[in-house]
């Protein structure tokens, strides 16, 4: 019989990591949510138009698409805790170079360094938690780490509105570059990436299974292994289309969407942001649990993510939305998203484990390439409805909301495809 409690050491490093780490990816939120807040402040002190505005954002995105292969490899091999620290220090500086860039140039370069530099967080504790603890709980650990991850976003919206409002958005990201190099450090003398380096018997060990079988040095080969297996694909569309929208809408369009289509002022928006992000942070919290109690994912997303796709119905026909129907909306909207995060669970279920960190950085560029193509181009598509750069009407929004109705398809296209595991390794499964 496994043991009914772990020892006290490896309880207290398993939440050490965690937390610092967890820490961390709040950071990551904020810094991919913020520009919906200071979307004003941005167009005003770069003098940019929407397409603009969407490149600024998703410079971002593109950084952080590009490092998910390589921060999967990097996890496997040089482990959480090295990559980790080195990414904050990169993101501080990135953060530093955004709050004083004089001209949108400099902005992009300084935000791609944020998007290099938090590119390693959440592989980073997908990786920490299959190592810390037991297997059965991964996908209520993986909504648990959204969950966290997204009180930064809600932190970046009706928070962040109000802040600016009385410092400068520059202070505020020269502060974040502080406290992104301090986490850094923190990380470094206090992570362990595996109860094994602690001289701590892995968890399976401990409940009296065999070790799992460590990385073979060819890590390309582990590579390839993962990119050839046709299970682990269908994650990625899953990302692509429900993270990608979901993370361009948040993250850059949903309050100017909210002023000018609904006609609030940027307080209230900034608060159905919040509330949306919140609801979010629950659903993805919730719908790890309940994945991981029903033992099925594929299901689970699918019903899920239909609810989401029902979701952008409201916003591309730009209807006028009563109080409680816009927050009743964008509370399902946030919470409905969630059906992406089952996504990770499923690619690592499906390849052996001492390839996760490989198999859930494939599916995870789904999210970012995602939110890199669509923030971009719905300000083109606005761009085009009123003929060039310039404010935009509420047609115009609501036409740009279109790009991620298609996109929440090809999500929902992707849940269909997905390998059922029923919450288990299927390269460990005795035929």
């Amino acid at each position: 019989m496994p043991p009914a409690e772990p020892n006290r050491l490896l309880v207290r490093l398993r939440w050490t990591a965690f937390l610092l780490l967890a820490c961390s990816y709040v950071l990551v939120f904020f810094h991919r949510t913020a520009p919906a807040a200071i979307a004003g402040e941005l167009t005003r002190d770069f003098a940019v138009g929407p397409a603009s505005l969407g490149i600024l954002a998703a410079s971002y995105f593109w950084i952080y698409t590009v490092m998910q292969i390589p921060t999967g490899v990097l996890m496997d091999t040089l482990g959480p805790r090295r990559i980790v620290a080195f990414g904050g220090v990169i993101a501080g500086i990135g953060s530093i170079i955004f709050a004083q860039a004089d001209s949108l140039y400099v902005a992009v370069v300084g935000r791609a360094l944020v998007g290099l530099g938090v590119s390693f967080p959440f592989l980073a504790l997908l990786k920490i938690n299959a190592a810390w603890f037991p297997e059965s709980r991964f996908a209520t650990m993986s909504g648990l780490t959204q969950f966290i991850g997204n009180l930064g976003a809600a932190v970046a919206a009706t928070p962040l509105a109000l802040l600016v409002g009385v410092v400068s958005w520059r202070s505020v990201f020269v502060a974040l570059g502080l406290l992104s190099m301090l986490l850094a450090v923190l990380t470094w003398l206090h992570v362990r990436d595996r109860p094994e380096d602690a001289g701590l018997p892995s968890l399976r060990e401990l409940s009296g299974k065999p070790a799992h079988a460590p990385l073979a040095d060819d890590w390309k080969a582990g590579l390839r292994r993962v990119a050839g297996n046709r299970s682990t694909w269908p994650g990625l569309f899953v990302n692509l289309g429900i993270a990608g929208s979901f993370f361009s809408f948040a993250g850059l369009w949903c309050v100017p969407w909210l002023m000018k289509v609904q006609g609030m002022d940027r307080a209230l928006a900034a608060q159905h942001a919040t509330l949306m992000l919140v609801a979010f942070a629950f659903g993805a919290l919730f719908i790890g649990r309940l994945s991981d109690r029903l033992r099925r994912r594929k299901s689970v997303m699918l019903a899920v993510g239909t609810v989401y796709l029902l979701c952008w119905q409201p916003l591309t026909q730009g209807m006028p939305l009563t109080p409680l129907a816009s927050h009743a909306l964008f509370a399902l909207l946030g919470m409905s998203a969630a059906a992406f995060t089952l996504s990770w669970a499923s690619a690592k279920e499906v390849n052996p484990p001492a390839l996760s960190g490989m198999a859930t950085s494939v599916v995870n560029v789904g999210c970012f390439l995602g939110a890199a193509i669509q923030q971009p181009l719905v300000g083109w598509v606005i761009e085009r409805e009123i003929g060039g750069p310039g404010e935009p009407t509420a047609a115009a929004m609501a036409s740009g909301m279109s790009v991620f109705v298609v996109a929440a398809l090809i999500g929902l296209a992707g849940a269909a495809l997905v390998t059922e595991t029923r919450g288990r390794n299927l390269t460990e499964v005795q035929v």
